[in-house]
C-alpha cells in the first residue's frame, strides 16, 4: 500500500460512515464528504450510497492531488498526512496557505529560501522551499514544522467555534480527530 492510500485511507476512516446532522455546516455526508463535494465531483447518487472507492478517489483528486502531496511526502509523510487532513477539514487553500505562511516563518529573514506568495497553491515554489527548509533543518525542522500545521489548524477550529456558537459541539471531535 503506498503512503497515499494509506493516509487516505485513515482519514476515511476518522470521518467515519453516513452522517446527517442538521446542526453540521457540511450537511449530509458520507465517508466525510459533503453533498456539495460529491456533486462537483460528479457523483449524483444519494449520499448515503457514496462507496467507499468513490470517496477514495475523491479524496485523491480533491486534496491529496491538488496540493501536490506526492512532492512532500517524498520529503516527510508526517507532514502530507497533517496538510492532507487539513484539506479535507478546511480546504486546500487554507491548507497551502497553513504551510506557506509556516515556511515563510522559519525561512530566517529569507536567508535560507525566498519568501513565498502566500496563495494557498502549493507548486514548484512552495516545494522548493519545503525541501531547503528541511535540508537546512532536518528531522527537528519537520517536528517544528508539524507543530505549526497544527497550531494554525487548532487555532482555526477554535476560532470557528468562537464565531459560529453552533460548533463548539464539534470543536472537541476535531480536536480530538484531528489535531496530533
Amino acid at each position: 500500500m503506498s503512503v497515499k492510500q494509506k493516509i487516505i485511507n485513515g482519514i476515511i476512516e476518522v470521518e467515519g460512515g453516513y452522517v446527517n446532522d442538521k446542526n453540521d455546516s457540511g450537511g449530509e455526508t458520507n465517508f466525510g464528504i459533503t453533498v456539495a463535494v460529491a456533486r462537483k465531483f460528479g457523483y449524483l447518487g444519494a449520499m448515503v450510497d457514496i462507496t467507499r472507492e468513490t470517496a477514495f478517489d475523491i479524496y485523491a483528486e480533491k486534496y491529496w492531488d491538488a496540493l501536490n502531496l506526492d512532492e512532500i511526502e517524498k520529503r516527510s509523510e508526517k507532514i502530507a498526512e497533517e496538510l492532507a487532513d487539513t484539506c479535507v477539514n478546511m480546504g486546500v487553500g487554507r491548507a497551502g496557505r497553513f504551510f506557506q505562511s509556516a515556511l515563510n516563518a522559519f525561512n530566517n529573514e529569507g536567508s535560507k529560501y525566498n519568501d513565498l506568495v502566500v496563495d494557498g497553491m502549493v507548486g514548484k515554489g512552495s516545494i522548493a522551499a519545503f525541501n531547503a527548509f528541511l535540508d537546512w533543518r532536518g528531522d527537528d525542522g519537520e517536528t517544528v514544522l508539524f507543530r505549526a500545521l497544527n497550531s494554525l489548524q487548532g487555532s482555526f477550529y477554535l476560532d470557528l467555534a468562537a464565531r459560529r456558537q453552533k460548533d463548539e459541539r464539534f470543536v472537541y471531535g476535531w480536536f480530538l480527530n484531528r489535531v496530533k
